[in-house]
């Protein structure tokens, strides 16, 4: 795994980690028993402070996510990915042929990001439920 951190987006660093390790246990990107890159690894790739990693991970670690084990490193407790993929996967191939439009269309990557969570948040205003 290796993160990408945007340092202009006003989000803390932490929880950009945070995120995008959630993001890649949705996915099924990261399983239970994979090891989280060491928190030097992610200094050295991302310029970041220690102890900000060490942060994101105590947060996960707080969640239930992930547990560190003395000695070997960070490790991934359970997933977030939910079963039936055959349907995400049908969603995926939707959303990458809606993502193709969109950029013919000239849509930069902040306008699509706009699009999706105006959309996104109309939808689960509607429906009563709050995400």
């Amino acid at each position: 795994m290796e993160f990408r951190i945007e340092r202009r987006s006003g989000v803390p660093t932490y929880l950009q980690i945070v995120a995008q390790t959630k993001q890649a246990l949705r996915l099924g990107a990261l399983q239970p028993g994979d090891r989280l890159p060491t928190a030097k690894d992610v200094v050295s790739r991302t310029a970041v402070n220690p102890n900000t990693v060490l942060k994101a991970y105590r947060e996960l670690e707080r969640e239930g996510l992930v547990e560190p084990r003395p000695g070997l490193g960070t490790f991934v407790l359970r997933s977030l990915a939910r079963p039936g993929s055959e349907v995400d996967a049908q969603l995926r191939t939707d959303l990458e042929q809606w993502m193709r439009r969109a950029t013919a269309a000239g849509l930069e990557h902040e306008d699509i990001d706009a699009l999706v969570a105006d959309v996104r948040d109309r939808h689960f205003r509607r429906d009563g439920r709050d995400g």
